[in-house]
């Protein structure tokens, strides 16, 4: 599979980037079978948090690999803390980074992370508290590159003040209907909703950054409201990405993916199926370049207007 740095760092990682939100619907041998076929394809960027399954999902991942230091030298690992549904809040405590970090590793049964992001927005971050939490971690060599996770620019300019190292990702909410970051900017100065600046253009702020943004549900519309692909309530997008599939002779999931790989952002979106066909598919979207007409198309046939 085509890869690209993430962030600043010298780090290479696949342009699709495995999500084990549900691998804890899986049994072990499906979740074995699952992952050697990811590995098999170039997926071996594997995106955890200790959210999914309160953990479990971490632990069945593990299990599923056969963790050793043999398959950790094949694998990326990347995972994330913060949100606390046990106390019902957000927490970037230095106490709680640190202390979730190590759970995680063990639960992983690995010595690090390449790759730890912070989940959510905390209102009570105390950035230098994140700072001290951070030097901990990197100096321990317990985590190699940090993150962060729906953050907006200001947010990580208040953390990189204080941070020594560079924020290589930011995970958004970003589909072919879900757009806001694309659509803002297309529609400056008009008088449309489509023209609202919703999170302090993300999207440009990333790339003057060098920041590497990972679109999540990317096939969802809404906040996991369902996906659009095959829904009928989107018949005109369907119509469309059906066209292009077919021009391409790929699923309209590979077109889905390929529409926000075309973005020249070098995005990795983080894939949440666990069905092994469709993470195929997913992966095939490497090799698939849009024209610009077909990523325009695409764009308007999902309600998106053009001023």
């Amino acid at each position: 599979m085509r890869t690209i740095k993430l962030g600043t760092s010298e780090l290479e990682v696949p342009v699709v980037a495995v999500g084990c939100m549900r691998i804890n619907s899986l049994d072990q041998k499906a979740a074995e079978r699952f992952i050697q076929t990811s590995l098999e394809n170039g997926a071996n960027f594997f995106d955890h948090a200790d959210l999914y399954g309160a953990g479990e999902c971490e632990e069945i991942f593990a299990d599923a690999v056969q963790m050793n230091d043999d398959v950790r030298e094949n694998l990326i690992l990347q995972s994330k803390c913060g949100i606390r549904p046990d106390v019902g809040t957000f927490d970037f405590s230095k106490e709680h980074i640190v202390q979730s970090v190590e759970k995680i590793l063990q639960r992983l049964k690995t010595d690090y992370l390449d790759v730890f992001l912070l989940h959510r927005p905390d209102a009570l971050m105390e950035p230098e508290e994140v700072a001290e939490a951070f030097d901990i971690l990197e100096s321990s060599g317990k985590v190699r590159h940090f993150g962060v996770s729906n953050q907006n620019p200001m947010q990580m300019e208040l953390l990189s003040k204080y941070l020594k190292q560079p924020i290589v990702a930011n995970q958004l909410q970003l589909s072919i209907t879900n757009t806001t970051m694309i659509s803002s900017g297309i529609n400056v100065n008009m008088e449309n909703e489509a023209a609202v600046n919703r999170d302090g253009s993300v999207l440009d702020y990333c790339r003057l950054k060098d920041i590497t943004i990972q679109p999540w549900s990317p096939f969802q519309y809404g906040f996991f409201e369902g996906v659009f692909l095959g829904n009928e309530k989107f018949p005109e997008l369907n119509k469309r990405i059906d066209e292009v599939a077919a021009k391409y002779e790929v699923s309209n999931t590979t077109i889905a993916i390929a529409w926000l790989l075309r973005h020249p952002a070098n995005m990795q979106p983080v894939i949440g199926t666990m069905n092994e066909s469709r993470l195929l598919e997913c992966i095939k979207a490497s090799d698939v370049h849009l024209t610009r007409e077909e990523w325009y198309s695409i764009y308007r046939s999902a309600g998106n207007i053009l001023p």
